[in-house]
C-alpha cells in the first residue's frame, strides 16, 4: 500500500507539472519592443533560450514608433512592451492597463540613454544656444520629459525649450543629418552614427540620470491572469543582463542583425551596462507624473501602485 501510495504521489506531481508546463507553453507571450538598445537583453534571452529555459515561449515584435507600440498594446495585440514611466501613467489615467514591472535600462554618470544633438553647421554648441530652437522629439514619451527635465536644470526656462514631433528615430536621425532639424534627441547607438556624421553633442541625460529610463510594461491582464510567466521573463531577464555585463562584445552580433546600428559603428562602442532587478522610484513616479500633468497629459492624479509593481522580480 505504501509502494502504491508513492506511485501516485510521484505520478500526481509528475502531471501537475506537466499542466504547468503546457499552459506556460500554450500562448507566446508577446512583447513589442523599439530597435534600441534598452531591448538588448530581451533579444538576448531569446537568442541564448534563457525563455525557454524558463518554460515560457517569447515572441518579440519589434515597432518603429512609440504610437505604433502603443497603439497594439491597447488593441490587446501585445501582452508587454518596452516603454517608459509617462506612457503608462497614460495609458493608466482612466482605468488600470499597464503595469511596469522592470527597468531595462537606466542612465548613469558615465552612460547616457539619451543625448540633445545639434546639426552639423547649425552653430548650435550648448543649452543656451538652443533657446527657441525646435528640438526633434518623440512627443508625449520619456524624450520629451528627459528633455525639458535637461534643459531646465541647464538653466533654460520651459518657454525657452521649443520641441517638434518626429516620433520615428531613423526620422529623427535623417532630418537632423540633413540639417532640417537643427535639433534631435536621440538614444545610444543612433546618436553615435550622428555624432559620426559630424553632429554636436549639446548636452546628455548623464548630467540628470535619475530622469531617463526605459521599462518593461505588461498589460494588466496579464499581470493577474499569468503571473508566473511574468515572474519567468523577468528571471530569464536577470539572466540576459547579467551575462551581458560581463562579457558586452560577445552580443554586438545580435546587434547588428538587429540593425540597431551599422556595424563600423557598433565596432568601437561599448556597450553599456544595463541595470539589475530593480523598478522606478515612487520619487521618479512623481517627478514624472508631475510633468505629465503640465503637459495636459494626465489630468488626475495617480497612486504610485496602480503603475509600478516591483513584486515579479526574481
Amino acid at each position: 500500500m505504501k509502494y502504491r501510495f508513492y506511485i501516485f504521489s510521484f505520478l500526481t506531481l509528475f502531471f501537475l507539472a506537466g499542466c504547468v508546463s503546457s499552459s506556460m507553453q500554450g500562448r507566446p507571450v508577446r512583447i513589442a519592443v523599439l530597435g534600441i538598445l534598452d531591448s538588448l537583453p530581451l533579444f538576448v534571452a531569446e537568442d541564448q533560450g534563457y525563455f525557454r529555459a524558463n518554460g515560457i515561449t517569447v515572441e518579440l515584435i519589434t515597432v518603429g514608433s512609440a504610437p505604433e507600440r502603443d497603439q497594439l498594446f491597447q488593441a490587446g495585440q501585445v501582452d508587454g512592451m518596452l516603454n517608459e514611466l509617462v506612457a503608462s501613467m497614460v495609458l493608466n489615467q482612466n482605468q488600470p492597463r499597464a503595469t511596469v514591472v522592470r527597468f531595462l535600462r537606466v542612465a548613469t554618470p558615465q552612460y547616457p540613454l539619451f543625448r540633445i544633438l545639434a546639426a552639423k553647421d547649425s552653430g548650435i554648441k550648448t543649452p543656451a544656444d538652443l533657446k527657441g530652437v525646435p528640438i526633434g522629439v518623440s512627443e508625449g514619451t520619456v524624450i520629451e520629459y528627459v528633455t525639458d527635465r535637461v534643459l531646465n536644470k541647464a538653466g533654460l526656462s520651459s518657454s525657452d525649450i521649443k520641441k517638434i514631433g518626429v516620433p520615428k528615430i531613423p526620422d529623427r536621425l535623417g532630418l537632423l543629418s540633413s540639417g532640417q532639424l537643427k535639433a534631435a534627441v536621440l538614444p545610444d547607438p543612433t546618436a553615435s552614427i550622428a555624432i559620426q556624421a559630424g553632429a554636436v553633442v549639446v548636452i546628455d541625460d548623464t548630467t540628470y540620470p535619475e530622469v531617463s529610463h526605459s521599462v518593461l510594461t505588461f498589460s494588466t491582464e496579464m499581470v493577474k491572469t499569468r503571473p508566473q510567466e511574468v515572474k519567468a521573463v523577468l528571471k530569464a531577464v536577470e539572466q540576459a543582463v547579467s551575462e551581458i555585463n560581463k562579457n558586452k562584445s560577445k552580443y554586438k552580433q545580435i546587434m547588428i542583425d538587429k540593425k540597431f546600428a551599422p556595424p563600423e559603428i557598433l565596432e568601437k562602442y561599448v556597450i553599456p551596462d544595463f541595470p539589475k532587478a530593480s523598478v522606478p522610484s515612487e520619487a521618479q513616479f512623481m517627478d514624472s507624473l508631475t510633468w505629465a500633468q503640465s503637459r495636459g497629459l494626465i489630468k488626475d492624479s495617480l497612486p504610485y501602485s496602480s503603475t509600478v509593481n516591483s513584486s515579479f522580480l526574481p
